[in-house]
């Protein structure tokens, strides 16, 4: 990779919450030629007929005009926020980026850690739900688990509050 490119990754599951980080990330982290990949991380028994082939180290990269096309999010069991999707097309035209998505199968506090690691991130922004202190408890916080273990600094969105 030439010198001062970045490799931004992003944890993405088109949340509100996740929908702010990326508006957060092409506003105020994305450069010239730099390069963003989405991360989506889907449950372990989520249906997918190819994730057998892919279970270790998650689906290939995918282009964004790729992955926009309907029957390649159908294929992965996804369902993008077309809003997210043109936000980050937007980009990739102004500031010449480039954006490609990549799915993962388990958990996503795991996945998110594993991804920045096998993606070489140098940057990874996620969004984070705002739980109180007692649903933080009981369900456990993605973000949380993510700043304190992956390999690279991690931005935290807050979402819109409701």
């Amino acid at each position: 990779m030439a010198a001062g490119k970045r490799t931004i990754g992003m944890g993405m599951d088109y949340s509100p919450s996740s929908k702010a980080a990326a508006r957060w990330a092409v506003d105020n982290l994305v450069k010239a030629g730099d390069r963003i990949i989405l991360v989506h991380v889907l449950p372990k028994g989520a249906d997918a007929s190819h994730k057998e082939l892919w279970k270790s180290t998650g689906s290939p990269l995918i282009p964004l005009p790729e992955f926009m096309e309907m029957n390649v999010q159908a294929r992965y069991g996804l369902n993008p926020d077309k809003e997210v999707l043109e936000i980050l097309k937007a980009a990739s035209k102004a500031k010449q980026v480039e954006v490609l998505a990549k799915i993962y199968w388990g958990d996503a506090r795991e996945k998110l850690c594993e991804a920045v690691d096998d993606l070489k991130a140098d940057s990874f922004v996620l969004g984070c739900r705002g739980l109180g202190p007692l649903k933080r408890a009981l369900l456990g916080s993605v973000s949380n688990y993510v700043v304190n273990n992956a390999t690279c600094p991690v931005t935290v969105v807050r979402g819109p509050t409701m």
